[in-house]
């Protein structure tokens, strides 16, 4: 059995798709500044596929010849595809630290309400010493003056 011209064409496409993405595209490669930190770009990679054909009667064929011997019909048919790489972070890593800048507003949003989440509680814990240190103070001066 002869292979299918659509198969050629799937074949075709899908090797042209599988040498634009490898795991660089995902995860680049690390840029080094001059402080000594890493930075890595994590990307978000999608991908379509599609293929399509049709083999045409010419006019006046017949299904069989009248020798016993198929003949090929014409065929049309086409391939494409597309790749879309976009940039969702950036990963920063250095001697003290690795930090995650995301690209995405929401995310970004997320990750600073955590990382002010500790400052806030310290904020209000001070904010209570400093009441009870009033108070206490206040506290004091009524008793001396009874």
């Amino acid at each position: 059995m002869s292979e299918h011209p659509i198969q050629g064409l799937m074949t075709t496409a899908m090797e042209n798709l599988k040498e634009m993405i490898d795991v660089n595209t995902i995860i680049g490669d690390p840029v080094e500044t001059p402080d000594g930190s890493l930075i890595l770009t994590v990307s978000k990679v999608g991908f379509g596929f599609a293929a399509g054909g049709s083999e045409f009667m010419l006019n006046g064929d017949s299904s069989g010849s009248g020798q016993g011997q198929s003949k090929e019909q014409p065929f049309g048919g086409g391939s494409g595809g597309g790749v879309s790489v976009t940039p969702i972070a950036f990963l920063i890593v250095n001697s003290n630290e690795v930090k995650m800048v995301h690209l995405d507003e929401s995310t970004h949003l997320y990750e600073k309400i955590l990382d002010l989440a500790p400052q806030a509680v310290d904020k209000i814990q001070q904010m209570f010493n400093k009441n009870g240190d009033d108070n206490s103070s206040q506290n004091q001066q009524n008793q001396s003056s009874i």
